[in-house]
């Protein structure tokens, strides 16, 4: 809902700002999310641990030039579902479905003038992630020994690192393509009869991938 909210204010901006137009832009296409899973022991249990797995989503990425150079880019994208599993002791059981969004605000270095088709861009930024929905499998009830079980990851802020290209095919249309680093750190806590059962710190920092289409206003 709040990515949502941020591009329709975006849109409504650009459709406002007749003069604006030409220094902005919108990406669209697949985005992929794969978590590196560095660190995810339980702190109860260091035997343990929990492993992302990778999803790709519809991305949305709109950026603003201030000159040929500087862009000011924001990452959105449609949630991503990940599938949470033990590592370990936990291995090959699924720990809880979860779902989260890690909008992002970059400003890029664009190389090159625009008089070339390709041109590569480096950026650095912050990122956000909201985590929500948090299910937990009928496995981790089973191991816990009831129903009444809740996972929850705490939301996350931290740094990006970006590198991509954009390809111009005319003065409207081209082709986006980056590739970023996000640094995502979250607690996972599992509530069991409303205890406290088990707790674990999580650096999921994915490798961020998209390939799309862009137009130019």
């Amino acid at each position: 809902m709040k990515t949502t909210m941020s591009i329709a204010l975006l849109t409504s901006l650009l459709a406002l700002s007749p003069a604006a137009h030409a220094n902005f832009s919108v990406n669209v296409g697949a985005i992929n999310v794969n978590p590196d899973n560095s660190s995810s022991t339980i702190n109860e249990a260091p035997t343990l641990g929990l492993k992302g797995d990778s999803d790709t989503q519809l991305g949305i990425t709109i950026d603003y030039a201030f000159n040929d150079q500087w862009v000011l880019e924001l990452i959105a994208a449609t949630p991503f579902s990940h599938d949470v599993n033990g590592t370990g002791g936990l291995a090959g059981n699924k720990i809880a479905d979860i779902k989260q969004l890690p909008p992002s605000l970059i400003a890029q270095y664009h190389f090159l003038d625009t008089s070339y088709a390709l041109r590569p861009f480096v950026g650095v930024g912050i990122n956000y992630t909201m985590f929500f929905d948090e299910q937990p499998s009928q496995a981790l009830k089973t191991t816990l020994g009831t129903d009444n079980v809740k996972v929850k990851l705490d939301d996350s802020f931290g740094f990006v690192a970006q590198i991509g290209a954009n390809y111009k095919i005319d003065e409207n249309w081209g082709l986006h393509a980056m590739v970023s680093i996000m640094d995502i750190d979250t607690d996972a806590t599992v509530y069991a009869n409303g205890a406290k059962a088990l707790t674990s710190t999580v650096e999921l920092d994915p490798v961020v991938a998209m390939f799309g289409v862009k137009y130019n206003f």
